[in-house]
């Protein structure tokens, strides 16, 4: 079993039936499950997913979402001092956006065995904590 962490874009990917991303997700959520892997991600995650859904009024895709997100399916990862303190270091000493740093901050927080994201510029970092860093088009299992 591994710990798996995605950024909000894979969510948004598979959620929304992304054509071009979408299907290469799904196909990695259920590798994933096959293999009874953990699916990580921060809390900060569910209000960057949530966001289209509130603009567009549709609260009960926005209830639908929190349901997901509070399912047993993710281990949502809380932004505590620590993360907030990784967060910190990582911003320091690479040219990151915040949203990127908490969500390499809470990977690393949990530890995380893969980091997978389609924002290929964070796949140069070295972050401590993170076992492993991957795009969508790495053949992962």
């Amino acid at each position: 079993m591994s710990r798996i962490y995605w950024d909000s874009m894979l969510f948004v990917y598979m959620l929304e039936a992304n054509p071009r991303f979408g299907p290469r997700v799904r196909q990695i959520h259920e590798q994933m499950m096959q293999r009874g892997d953990r699916l990580c991600t921060s809390s900060f995650t569910v209000g960057e997913v949530l966001t289209g859904p509130q603009k567009a009024g549709a609260s009960a895709v926005v209830a639908e979402l929190r349901n997901y997100f509070a399912s047993d399916e993710i281990d949502l990862v809380p932004f505590t001092i620590t993360t907030a303190e990784e967060y910190s270091r990582i911003r320091a000493a690479n040219s990151v956006l915040p949203a990127d740093a908490i969500h390499l901050a809470s990977a690393a927080q949990v530890k995380a065995d893969l980091f997978l994201t389609n924002d290929y510029k964070l796949l140069r970092l070295n972050v401590p904590g993170i076992t492993f860093m991957a795009g969508l088009e790495a053949k992962l299992f």
